[in-house]
């Protein structure tokens, strides 16, 4: 599925091949809560780096968020590249470098309309602040930290492939 995304201001507008279009994950992590706003759900779609276009790439950003270990004092950058963009702050696409062929689109940045997923798997809910209410559903997975299954096989799983 050809995933076509922008900015809100419009100077950033991106697109890739997705064959993981379904906006299924849920995160409640700090760094989600606050590089996205309120509750966090910031949502990675996954699709390929090689077909990854992008125009107003001068107006782009990268973070690199900050990870502290339980217990340690200090904290160290993330090699993971939260591009966002620079002019209305827009958060547009994560990219590891641990898996190059992958670009997880926000889709929350997404401007194409995207498939409603069967059930949803909320991730990272030791990490929630206390006033988030988690709107499960009867079908929905719910873990304290990263689930195992991938985003491709959370859409092998249910077939949904694209």
């Amino acid at each position: 599925m050809l995933l076509e995304g922008s900015c809100h201001c419009g100077a950033v507008r991106f697109s890739l091949q997705s064959a993981h279009p379904y906006p299924y994950q849920r995160c409640y992590c700090s760094i989600c809560r606050k590089t996205q706003g309120g509750g966090g759900y910031a949502i990675n779609l996954g699709g390929d780096a090689r077909t990854l276009k992008v125009t107003g790439r001068d107006d782009i950003s990268v973070y690199h968020a900050k990870l502290r270990e339980a217990g340690e004092r200090r904290s160290h950058a993330s090699t993971a590249e939260r591009h966002f963009c620079r002019r209305c702050g827009s958060a547009l696409w994560l990219f590891s470098p641990e898996w190059p062929e992958l670009v997880h689109p926000f889709a929350s940045a997404i401007d194409t309309p995207l498939p409603v997923p069967p059930e949803h798997t909320h991730l990272m809910l030791g990490s929630k602040a206390p006033w988030v209410e988690v709107q499960a559903g009867p079908k929905d997975k719910q873990f304290d930290v990263y689930p195992e299954e991938s985003i491709a096989e959370w859409h092998q799983r249910l077939g949904l492939e694209r």
